[in-house]
Parts: structure tokens; sequence; C-alpha cells
């Protein structure tokens, strides 16, 4: 094995490549799975051109367009009106969950304080679980870097090659044997840890078998039956997909002589939602495979993009100098700033935020000061994405090579790919859920009427005369206001002691007070900003 790349991987030897031709071109492709990548097709996005029309006056529009314009002004208003009434329908439900107050005193035994109770337990629960999620991401954020080694095996197989044609015509003048020669190239990784994980479990397999025979064998001679052993849980495998979000194969030759016309074969990891329980198949496979048209032996390069979180970046020199490294994620670089910039003591006393550049820091912000919440938008040209990792292949297609074909093997060290999130409740559960809290707001909606209820009934009861006097100044009142033929608080409402105080003038009155005149200086206030005039 020799020393090929930078520290992370390592080359196994192969066969010495053929003269590489011009350079590649830029043809991609979409791939699916353990599956042929075939060509994909750019089209000109035209929403840009759209984005620059003039709108036209519907008064000079055609007959036709007239109608269209009418039409999608008619769905438009339409949609508007059913989403407002969704909103209507939604504000209209009940959300609160509190008992009503005094309603212990009402109810036979101890369900409200039983209610209560559970209320704080689900809050204290919430509290909890909100605090493990924050806990969780801050982990996954700060947590020291795991690496794995993955190993990564290329190979290539071959089909009608005139090599393996053996049904030609010696007596035709075309020599050619109506298919064309093809290969199938096999790029497959897998995790050296796994590896040995699997054949440990294998063994243990082989142990755990013996035993049950044994077992069987002691249930046969009388002795108890013992318990049947647990499954083993289902443990999550790191998958070659998982490393990175994408792969391209860029082949050394020229295009137009190329039978297909093709230089790079392309895969693109799909997007996977955040809380996605389970990976698609397109984004979860160890083995990419892809089959192309060619009868002679082609130099490839194979590129690996690194799939990370948080993504790293390559340092410029400048940057990279005051950090002393040259990859890093953004919210390290902006940490480790802040690190120098404390220990450096560049902050100035009366503004804390404003630093005070010294020549490292000058030859990055080009600046002798800077505010430090300017620092991750300054800092972003002097970030860049990291490099694929490139794996130099040879397609082999002659006899002498598939005589006894041998891979070619690389050795990656890379950063373990994050697991993925516990299985989120189902969608049904969810909906369950909603309906459960929905059904509990009603019943307590229910609860504070008939408590009102019980109130007004057990007042009457008391006093009836009173309370009746009470109960239709009150229903005369709020129908003057409704009508409009009464101001705030007019009449003498019982136990309410208002009478004719708010009639009654002058600076002795309530109009003359210190609060009224407040009041009605901040209400022209805001009638002046608004454009009212009183």
């Amino acid at each position: 094995m020799q020393q090929r790349y930078a520290q992370n991987y390592q080359q196994m030897t192969q066969r010495s490549p053929h003269t590489s031709s011009t350079r590649r071109s830029q043809g991609k492709y979409q791939p699916t799975m353990i599956l042929f990548l075939h060509v994909g097709v750019i089209t000109p996005d035209v929403s840009e051109a759209h984005n620059h029309a003039v709108p036209m006056n519907p008064a000079h529009m055609p007959q036709d367009a007239k109608k269209m314009h009418d039409a999608q002004t008619q769905e438009q208003a339409k949609r508007t009106a059913e989403q407002a009434a969704i909103a209507r329908r939604r504000s209209e439900k009940p959300t609160d969950k509190t008992m009503p107050e005094g309603i212990e005193d009402l109810i036979v035994g101890d369900g409200v304080q039983q209610y209560k109770r559970m209320r704080e337990l689900e809050r204290k629960l919430d509290a909890v679980m909100m605090r493990k999620r924050l806990d969780q991401q801050d982990a996954l954020h700060n947590a020291t870097k795991k690496y794995s080694t993955l190993r990564v095996w290329v190979s290539n197989t071959v089909e009608n090659q005139p090599w393996q044609v053996r049904d030609l015509d010696e007596n035709a003048f075309d020599f050619t044997s109506g298919v064309e020669a093809t290969y199938r190239v096999k790029i497959e990784g897998r995790i050296v840890e796994d590896e040995d994980t699997d054949d440990a479990s294998e063994n243990d397999s082989d142990v755990e078998d013996e035993e049950k025979t044994a077992g069987d064998a002691m249930d046969h001679d009388g002795a108890p039956a013992r318990e049947a052993p647990k499954q083993p849980a289902i443990r999550q495998r790191t998958k070659l997909s998982h490393f990175f979000k994408g792969i391209t194969v860029d082949f050394d030759r020229n295009k137009n002589l190329q039978p297909d016309g093709t230089t790079q074969v392309e895969w693109k990891k799909p997007q996977v939602p955040l809380n996605a329980a389970m990976l698609p198949p397109q984004a979860d496979f160890d083995c990419l495979e892809f089959e192309r048209k060619s009868d002679e032996n082609i130099n490839c390069t194979i590129n690996l993009y690194r799939d990370e979180l948080p993504e790293r970046c390559t340092l410029s020199k400048e940057l990279a100098n005051i950090l002393d490294t040259n990859e890093d994620d953004r919210a390290s670089v902006i940490m480790g700033i802040w690190e120098y910039v404390k220990a450096m003591g560049l902050q100035q006393d009366e503004e804390k935020r404003l630093i005070q550049c010294d020549d490292r820091l000058k030859a990055v912000f080009k600046t002798d000061t800077i505010h430090f919440p300017h620092i991750p938008t300054i800092i972003l040209p002097h970030l860049t994405p990291l490099p694929p990792l490139s794996l130099s292949y040879t397609i082999r297609v002659d006899p002498e090579f598939h005589a006894s074909p041998t891979p070619t093997i690389y050795t990656l060290r890379l950063p373990t790919p994050p697991p993925l999130p516990s299985l989120p409740p189902s969608l049904q559960t969810l909906k369950q859920l909603s309906a459960y809290d929905e059904h509990l707001a009603l019943l307590i909606q229910a609860l504070g009427a008939s408590q009102r209820k019980y109130q007004f009934l057990d007042g009457y009861t008391r006093d009836p005369v009173t309370f009746v006097k009470r109960w239709m100044s009150s229903q005369k009142r709020d129908l003057e206001v409704v009508l409009g033929e009464s101001g705030r608080f007019e009449g003498d409402v019982p136990g309410m002691g208002l009478g004719g105080e708010w009639r009654r003038g002058g600076q002795g009155g309530v109009w003359g007070s210190e609060l009224v005149r407040e009041g009605v200086g901040l209400m022209v206030q805001k009638g002046g900003r608004d454009g009212r005039a009183f």
C-alpha cells in the first residue's frame, strides 16, 4: 500500500492507468438506487422573465384575457375568504384549559384538586421536555467530533466486449456483433468498525444457537424450560450515503469520444426533513452502481462531497493565522475570534462590542475598529467549502485485467454522521391528542357557564327583590348602550355608587380630576398622529 493522498485517506496499488484525454465537460445525471444514472435536462428558468413583466390595465386587455383576469381575481378572493373563515373558526375554538376560580366549592369530591395537580404535572413535564430538547441541540453542536474509518472498494465488470463475443461470422464484411460493449462500475463503502461488529454478532449468534440446542436437550431430560431469549435491539448502521451529500464521477476523456457523449455521472442526496426518523432509499445505501458504453480503458476521478453538520469550511490564510487552524465551521470561527479578542484585550472600555483591531484582525477586516455583531457577515468571503475527496480509478475492459480482477481500495478517516432522531409521534396520535385538548377546553367552558348559572340562581334565591332590581337596571343600561341612547355609566345603578356623578361638571367633579385631564391629553395626542380631529 502506497501513500498517495493527504492525511485522511490512503490508496491501495492498482494497475497503471492509460493516458488521459482532453478536459471534461459538465453533463449531469440523476440516479436511482443501485441503479443506472440517467441523463438530466436543464431547462431555463422563466420565473425571472415574468418578474420583469409590466402589468396591463384590465380595461385595455383583450376579451379573453379580461375574462381570465376576472376569473383569477374571483379565485383569489374566494381563497382569501376561505382562509379568513378557517382563521375565524380557529379563533372561535376555546383554548383555555384552566379551571374557573371557586368551582371547587360547587363540585362534590376532589376532582378539581386532581385536575389542578395534573395540570401542574403537565407544565413541569413540558418544561423538562423543552430543556432536554435544548440540551440535545447544544450537545449536537458542542460535542467533540467522533471519527470513523470508512473503507471504499471501487471495481468494474464488463459485458459484450469484443473479446467476450464468440459468434462472429468470419466471412461477413461487418465484424460487429450487433450489441454494444458496456461496463458497470461499483462503488461500495463500509465502516471498519461495523465489519468487526458484524463478525462479533455472528459469533454471538453461533453461541446462542449452541446454548439453545443444549437447553432443548435439558428440556427433554425433564429439566424446567428456560425463558425465551430476548430479541436483540435493531441497531441503525451508518452507511456510505450518510457521509456524503454528493458523489460525482468525472471521465478523463472528451465527450466526443464517448459513445453516449457524457463525461460525468452525478448523485445528489435528496432533501430530508430534520425530524425524519427514516431516510429514503435514495439517501440510505452502501453501494452505488452505474453502467456506460465503451470498449476502451478509461481513467476517471470519483469526487466525494462530505456531508457534515455543522458544515466545515476552509479558512483563508489571514483567518487561519488568527485561529491556528485551516478548517472549521462558522460558529467555531466566530467563537475563536471572540476568544482571541478577549485574550488580547481588544475590547474598548466604553463600548464592549467595539473591537480595536490589531495587525492580525486588520488583515481580515481591513479596518481599525469593528462592531462584533458585524463579524459573522464580514468573515463570509474568508470561508470556502471544503474540496471533495478525489479518488482515482481506471475502468479496465481488457481481458488481461478481468482474468483476475482486483478492486481498488481506499481507506478514509471521516467525521461520524449524527444519529437519526428518535421516532416522532405518528400523525394519527397527534390528531388524537389535539382532539382531546379541544374536548377538554369545551368541558372547561361548560363548567364556567354552569358556574355562572349557579351564581345567578343562588343570588336570586338569597334576595329576590334586590337581585331582580339590579338585574333589570343592568339590562336597561346595556340596552341603552347598544341602542346608542345613553352615555357611559348613566343612571343610578344600585350597588355601584355612580349616580349622577358623571353628569356633574366643575373642578370638584369627576371630569375636573387630574386623571381625566391626562386621559384627554393622550386621546388628543393619539388623534393628531392618526390625522383625526376632535
